[in-house]
């Protein structure tokens, strides 16, 4: 398989899995009617998603070193469909973060499988050009995804927002048994798989630059599970004004993310990781302050957030690739590992989240910007390559 019919699969796989944690957003308030249930019992859904994607990941690294790239990434999208296909069918709240939970297991294992096999065609800075690819598929779909989950909502109802995603699983199940993966010269996984994790993840070039493309991906997740409460309640939005929301916040990713694809063999990943984290604090700070301010337009919310979210675009895949560079051990295993380490932060911080969930801004500001102070410091500190 050449790498473009390899970045071709990761980005469909990507933006199918990303679509399951924005989707849904818009017809909120529907889902909770049919439930029976209040808005921020349903919006637990995410952080439960968020819970079932980071859980497994290290599972499904040991599991493609073991049975091959295909088997893994066909398995996982499989189990993904089934769940989408099952959550239309639902009635009871517990039934719905249930199905959520086995939507994000599937969804894990179809990141793992995308980074795993961007990992094996792609090296060095070409590796955070390649991965620049899957940031620009996630904020599409981020984008897309509100805009077309609202579209969805009030044409079809919430329950054909998960058939569309169960059937195109399904499909893309079908079509991606008949394609030939690359072989990858590399010995099959042994049974001290976690004693391999726990080696990559003593390596300061590794853990840093993953927690820094954790933790500005932990802003996203927030604002994700924040925003529909503040917007669609006190400010008064309706669920198509929230879909709106979403291309301004998927430009300012795609731009980051086409920069990244430009640039970064020229510009070096050290400055622009530096300048991503430094853009992501400067958004985040912006929000905090207008957030002290009751009377604040909405604009002061989401605009500084688009700016925030410019810079974890910059941000994130170069810190996946310089994690991946740091790790001393090769194959699936640190792409497995710093996927963990990126949703088990996501999920974290969606359950803080949803705790702190209220009317007014600020909490939603807060945590933004203590996560971009640590997204800085890691950056900071992190060593510029492995060194033995």
């Amino acid at each position: 398989m050449n790498p473009g019919i390899t970045l071709l699969i990761t980005c469909c796989t990507v933006f199918l899995a990303q679509l399951g944690m924005s989707i849904h957003l818009p017809a909120l308030p529907d889902i909770a009617g049919h439930l029976r249930a209040a808005p921020a019992q349903v919006a637990w859904g995410l952080s439960i998603y968020l819970l079932g994607m980071a859980l497994p990941m290290l599972f499904w690294g040991s599991l493609a070193q073991r049975v091959g790239r295909k088997p893994v990434l066909l398995a996982a999208l499989g189990l993904y469909g089934v769940a989408n296909l099952a959550l239309p069918l639902i009635s009871t709240l517990e039934s719905f973060l249930m199905l959520r939970l086995f939507q994000g297991i599937g969804a894990s294992g179809i990141s793992v499988m995308a980074r795993v096999l961007i990992r094996d065609s792609f090296h060095g800075d070409s590796l955070a050009k390649a991965l620049s690819w899957l940031s620009i598929s996630f904020v599409v779909a981020l984008g897309i995804g509100q805009s077309l989950g609202s579209g969805i909502q009030v044409l079809l109802g919430w329950q054909s927002i998960f058939y569309l995603l169960g059937i195109t699983s399904l499909l893309m199940t079908v079509g991606f048994s008949r394609i030939g993966f690359r072989a990858v010269a590399e010995p099959p996984a042994d049974t001290r798989s976690w004693q391999v994790y726990r080696d990559i993840l003593r390596h300061r070039a590794f853990l840093l630059p993953a927690l820094a493309g954790g933790a500005g991906y932990g802003v996203i997740i927030a604002f994700n599970t924040c925003a529909p409460l503040i917007l669609l309640g006190p400010r008064g939005w309706s669920s198509v004004d929230y879909g709106l929301l979403g291309w301004p916040i998927s430009a300012a990713y795609f731009f980051g993310a086409v920069l990244v694809n430009r640039c970064v063999v020229r510009t070096g990943q050290k400055r622009m990781m530096a300048l991503g984290t430094g853009l992501l604090m400067a958004g985040c700070a912006v929000m905090l302050f207008s957030s002290a301010n009751a009377d604040s337009g909405a604009w002061l919310l989401w605009l500084p957030y688009c700016v925030a979210v410019f810079g974890q675009s910059l941000n994130y895949p170069v810190s996946l690739a310089r994690a991946n560079d740091g790790a001393p051990v090769a194959g699936a295993y640190a792409m497995a590992l710093s996927g963990f380490i990126h949703q088990l932060i996501a999920a974290l911080i969606g359950a803080i989240a949803s705790l702190i969930a209220s009317p007014s801004a600020w909490p939603l500001a807060l945590l933004c910007t203590l996560l971009a102070v640590g997204a800085v410091l890691c950056t900071r500190f992190a060593p510029t390559q492995y060194k033995s």
